[in-house]
């Protein structure tokens, strides 16, 4: 995995159709419970949904600068824009829900 700053994620962001942004911590035990369901979800239902993760601890600034105060929180960007945000506790059918919609208009 290649070394990301605030600027790399803001092209990545403005670049893919579909993008889920995947703040964490290796201290926070729902985030580690949660990121391989959250994987093998977008592997299953949403292939062309780019993952990118980012540990909140080690890069503060680029948590600071997209306003993320909690582990985990989810962004979810379709077409360079925030479409929605999960933060703490996300059950697997509630983040395939909100992502579902705005997926197969935009890709189908």
């Amino acid at each position: 995995m290649r070394e990301i700053n605030t600027e790399i994620l803001q092209q990545e962001i403005a670049q893919s159709a579909a993008i889920l942004v995947y703040f964490y911590s290796d201290r926070c035990a729902p985030c580690v419970s949660l990121r391989p369901k959250v994987e093998k979800l977008l592997l299953e239902s949403f292939p062309e949904m780019k993952l990118i993760l980012i540990d909140s601890e080690k890069q503060p600034e680029i948590a600071a600068h997209h306003s993320v105060f909690a582990n985990p929180t989810l962004l979810l960007f379709f077409d360079g824009h925030e479409h929605h945000r999960l933060s703490k506790y996300v059950s697997i059918s509630q983040l395939s829900e909100v992502i579902d919609r705005p997926y197969h208009l935009l890709l189908d």
